[in-house]
């Protein structure tokens, strides 16, 4: 089965830089999922076969139940050490960004990112990326960054040196990101790969059991709360929604990760197409952050640009309001109406 992205130019030119670089930069997005850090962990251990010199950088916290992932104790965060991450980025010749496709998504490290004098390279999956970059790889088509990740070191000649560090990375990006291969994931080649990474070994079940079988008791009381007393169901809209406040998470000591993917569990009853999910910022006031997700034939990232100032994938999209968890409440009910009008 062919596997290859890159035509001839682009192949080139990725083997290039990376052949002449040294001092390395890896980054991904604000609030890295098992996407972004699967594919920052494997991508970096790669260009460390090769001997580079490579650090991670990443905006801030990642969800607790993806600190098993190999090569964790090496990142850097921004938030942690600011100075240490503007260093790099200014010191490298190259700054790899993966999984985002506006420099606005890494948050507060965007203006340390915009001033790196380094060439940036992106590889990525969202739709129309802005990312001022010497080489753009992008299809929004894949299931994952870490599907493209893995087809590019493929097609590099690399299979043989992906070690499991680099497996297990990736397999954790395009199970997560794909919500355990339930969407986005119709494609059979990315079944041959996880044909491949099994051919070296990885233990898809343990990996599986390591991220959804690992959350504390309270989150998995907080998740049972939002879904008995938060959840707002709209049958004839074949829609849901619900809402967290820092009153929720306080009660239930909640900790980063644990209302991951909680947004797709609505579209588990039956006539539902559509979900989407609010939380207040735990420190900024008047900050909601929105999580759409809806099933075929259904679409939510047109939702998620005219209500939500966001966007993202047609059955899984993102953003974010200035306002009150109550006004959100009032948007989205409004945001229902219109999906129940236009179709989404």
């Amino acid at each position: 089965m062919n596997l290859n992205l890159l035509d001839d130019l682009q192949l080139q030119q990725l083997q290039t830089i990376i052949n002449e670089s040294n001092n390395i930069v890896v980054c991904c997005h604000k609030s890295p999922d098992g996407d972004a850090m699967g594919a920052t962990l494997a991508w970096t251990e790669y260009l460390r076969l090769l001997d580079k010199q490579v650090t991670m950088a990443v905006p801030d916290a990642f969800p607790d139940f993806l600190r098993w992932l190999p090569g964790v104790e090496r990142i850097v965060r921004y938030d942690k050490h600011p100075d240490k991450v503007c260093d790099a980025l200014q010191k490298a010749d190259t700054v790899f960004c993966l999984d985002f496709n506006e420099t606005h998504r890494v948050a507060d490290m965007q203006e340390a990112l915009e001033q790196s004098p380094a060439r940036k390279v992106l590889i990525d999956h969202h739709l129309a990326p802005t990312v001022p970059a010497l080489l753009t790889i992008s299809f929004p088509d894949m299931s994952s960054t870490c599907e493209l990740i893995f087809r590019i070191l493929y097609q590099m000649g690399a299979y043989e040196m992906m070690n499991k560090h680099i497996l297990v990375s990736l397999y954790c990006g395009m199970m997560t990101d794909t919500g355990g291969f339930t969407f986005n994931s119709k494609r059979p080649e990315l079944f041959y790969i996880i044909g491949l990474m099994m051919e070296k070994h990885i233990d898809k079940d343990k990996i599986y059991r390591q991220v959804y079988s690992n959350y504390s008791d309270w989150c998995i009381r907080f998740r049972g709360y939002v879904m008995y007393q938060k959840l707002n169901v709209f049958a004839h809209a074949h829609a849901a929604f619900f809402s967290i406040t820092r009153e929720d998470m306080k009660r239930f000591h909640y900790v980063k990760g644990d209302a991951e993917g909680l947004v797709n569990e609505p579209l588990r009853i039956k006539g539902i197409m559509l979900s989407i999910s609010l939380r207040e910022d735990t420190e900024i006031d008047n900050k909601v952050w929105v999580s759409l997700r809806s099933v075929d034939p259904a679409h939510c990232n047109n939702l998620a640009k005219l209500f939500y100032n966001g966007g993202g994938h047609a059955n899984a999209s993102g953003g974010q309001l200035s306002c009150s968890i109550e006004e959100a409440e009032r948007i989205t009910r409004q945001a229902i109406k219109y999906f129940t009008e236009n179709g989404g």
